[in-house]
């Protein structure tokens, strides 16, 4: 079984480390990454799936894509990692790709879906 498929009764979505010090400020990088398709960045439109932060502050970013043939599928990784990768703190950054659960619209905050016109 591949490691990072959930195991019977484990969320689909892991959990992310919010009460990480440095959880608020991942966050904020992530905000200035924005999809090149969609004019919201890639954190309101719910593409980061689990920021999750050891103990060694080691990052791990779980996320997906809006669709399996995103144009920027080979790169969007790389911006996430090199938007949280120069922070204070921060000791190293591995970002994963996943496509469970699948991306849907209802994953956008409310300020995404009002800045694309859906509230």
């Amino acid at each position: 079984m591949n490691s990072d498929t959930p195991m019977e009764g484990e969320p689909l979505i892991r959990p992310s480390s919010t009460d990480h010090p440095l959880h608020d400020t991942i966050v904020e990088a992530c905000r200035t990454v924005f999809d090149p398709e969609i004019p919201v960045n890639i954190y309101d439109l719910g593409l980061i799936y689990t920021i999750a932060i050891n103990d060694d502050s080691e990052v791990r970013i779980i996320m997906t894509l809006t669709a399996p043939g995103c144009p920027v599928a080979g790169e969007m990784p790389g911006w996430v990692a090199e938007a949280i990768e120069p922070l204070p703190g921060v000791k190293q950054v591995d970002v994963d790709l996943t496509w469970e659960p699948p991306w849907g619209m209802e994953m956008m905050s409310d300020e995404a879906r009002l800045e694309l016109g859906f509230m």
